[in-house]
């Protein structure tokens, strides 16, 4: 039986990888801080590993007997510039090296990355492996190092880069406060362009790592792992009303709104001891009009394919909420 070591593995993405590597029938190892919930790894077959990611002994005791290793911890919110490096670059080069000290001959280690390494489209073509790094926030610029370091360790072991975009589904706090807004009554929407997005349910984003990691074509290499249609938020909203039985209000925010707001709150934010979701960097991220991205790679190379349409995938996410009293319960669909 195969052993895997998973970082961020009490998360929403993370958790979701567990539980398709326990189908699978992997033997799994998680990194657990003290101060983490392990509510969606609660009564399943997983090892803990207490500690972090910079003690030696630790490391040693997580990776040294294991076959593949699954890096999808990081920091996604930080006050400082040095709390998002260290969270992503320093960790996962301390990772890398104590994967090449300890397990050298390991068969993959899979880096989970993200679209914000390289940014949005900037002519409504979806974005491939060979664009070049654009990244709009400090969290990007972070990510795009830690792919840096990723690659250096290329000709020393088998190491597979993945990049999801936006991702949403059961146990997600991020596009959960979307579905929140629209269960009453609001449909937010950003500016008064036709935006298109990559969407992907988190089942379907864990499956396609696992085909990276299992896949040994995938060494040496970088993938997006997404949805193959893309979709504009007017379409996102009528699926949603449909599934929630709800008629909503539109509301549309200007951009300059958008960054007005994200000004304040930074400055507001300043005073508080912890990062605010939305700021200036942001609000650019937000206003932009295409985070599309392609999928052909995967396809071609992984074997890489969704099970969700959009519309499966909001219905099992909005269940879920509403099972889980996280958006009152509405018309059955």
């Amino acid at each position: 039986m195969a052993k895997v070591f998973v970082t961020g593995g009490t998360g929403f993405i993370g958790s979701h990888l567990i539980d398709e590597l326990l189908k699978k029938n992997y033997e799994v190892k998680a990194l657990i801080r003290k101060n983490s919930s392990t509510k969606w790894l609660k009564d399943k077959p997983v090892e803990y590993v207490e500690g972090d990611l910079f003690t030696d002994e630790v490391l040693k005791k997580a990776i040294s007997d294991v076959d593949y290793i699954y890096h999808v911890g990081g920091v996604t919110f930080a006050k400082k510039k040095e709390e998002f490096y260290r969270g992503n670059v320093d960790a996962t080069k301390s990772l890398l090296e104590a994967c090449y000290k300890y397990n050298p001959g390991i068969k993959k280690f899979v880096h989970v990355s993200s679209q914000a390494a390289v940014g949005p489209s900037f002519d409504g073509k979806p974005i491939d492996e060979t664009r070049d790094y654009f990244p709009l926030t400090t969290y990007g610029r972070s990510k795009v190092e830690a792919e840096k370091v990723v690659m250096g360790f290329f000709d020393k072991f088998n190491c597979t880069i993945v990049r999801p975009p936006a991702v949403y589904g059961p146990r997600d706090y991020a596009i959960y406060e979307y579905f929140k807004s629209m269960s009453r009554g609001l449909q937010p929407m950003i500016g008064f362009d036709n935006k298109l997005v990559s969407l992907i349910h988190g089942v379907d984003l864990v499956r396609g790592f696992i085909l990276a990691g299992e896949k040994e074509i995938s060494s040496s290499s970088i993938y997006f792992i997404s949805s193959e249609q893309f979709y504009n938020w007017r379409d996102v909203g009528e699926i949603t009303k449909k599934l929630l039985g709800r008629k909503t209000v539109k509301l549309t925010i200007p951009h300059f709104a958008v960054k007005t707001t994200a000004f304040f709150s930074q400055v507001f934010g300043f005073f508080s001891p912890k990062p605010v979701v939305l700021n200036i960097e942001k609000s650019r991220e937000l206003t932009q009009r295409y985070w599309i991205c392609s999928i052909e790679k995967a396809k071609r190379e992984l074997g890489f394919r969704e099970s969700f349409t959009l519309e499966a995938g909001f219905k099992d996410t909005i269940d879920w909420y509403r099972n889980e009293g996280w958006i009152k319960p509405g018309k059955t669909v």
